[in-house]
């Protein structure tokens, strides 16, 4: 493990000190906790965001999973079927 040295205004370290010890632990236990759930959190973002683009990738090139007309009929998860309003 690192040391890591940080500069903060006296009232959030204030505020650090009373929140850690709510908790039951130290300030720069919290810390690392909070990096490393942020550190988490973006790295599953950026899967997400890759796993996307590169499933955005595959439709390109005209070929529709349906049908073309079929999924132009689509609208909002259920079919439109021309009945609508009757």
């Amino acid at each position: 493990m690192k040391n890591l040295t940080i500069t903060v205004e006296d009232s959030v370290l204030e505020w650090a000190r009373v929140e850690a010890a709510r908790r039951g632990t130290s300030v720069s236990r919290m810390v690392g906790d909070f990096m490393a759930e942020l550190q988490q959190r973006e790295d599953a973002y950026e899967r997400a965001y890759l796993a996307w683009r590169t499933d955005e990738r595959s439709w390109q090139g005209g070929a529709t999973p349906q049908g073309g007309a079929a999924a132009a009929r689509k609208i909002g998860g259920r079919r439109k079927t021309g009945q609508e309003g009757a």
